[in-house]
């Protein structure tokens, strides 16, 4: 991925991938509500339009956060999955989710998750992260090597 390089700063770097308003989201809705299709994150809350996560999508499969997959009995329909480094970024989104929750008007439902983590602390994150690395990763590996 070409990246704008405006400094060499991490922080700078980062929100070169994942700064805009959708990125994190995406990546929320892939860890958290189990969707993986285009149609499924279309739908989420916060009404992304279909050119804005299309471009989202690529941005993120350019970057190395998400894989783009065919579906196993539709190969015109493709899945997206977490690779390792989109997983990484669960600490981020989690984060931002105990900060929001913490500092902002939030429903019960919606904050949830996020509860559970924060009373759960790194144990529960790295469970998390496990349990998405072995439903993303080692589950895309797997339909894959099937494939071939």
């Amino acid at each position: 991925m070409s990246l704008t390089q405006r400094s060499l700063c991490p922080i700078s770097q980062a929100l070169e991938v994942v700064g805009d308003r959708w990125s994190l989201l995406i990546v929320r809705d892939l860890a958290f509500t189990g969707k993986r299709r285009f149609r499924e994150l279309l739908q989420s809350d916060e009404g992304i339009s279909s050119t804005v996560l299309s471009d989202r999508l690529a941005r993120l499969v350019e970057a190395g956060v998400l894989a783009r997959h065919g579906h196993p009995n539709h190969r015109q329909m493709a899945v997206y999955s977490l690779t390792p480094v989109g997983i990484d970024l669960l600490d981020v989104v989690v984060s931002l989710g105990i900060w929001g929750r913490r500092h902002l008007p939030v429903t019960d439902a919606s904050s949830t998750p996020v509860a559970d983590l924060e009373r759960g602390g790194q144990a529960a994150l790295e469970e998390l992260k496990r349990r998405t690395l072995q439903e993303h990763v080692m589950n895309a590996s797997a339909a894959g090597a099937s494939e071939n």
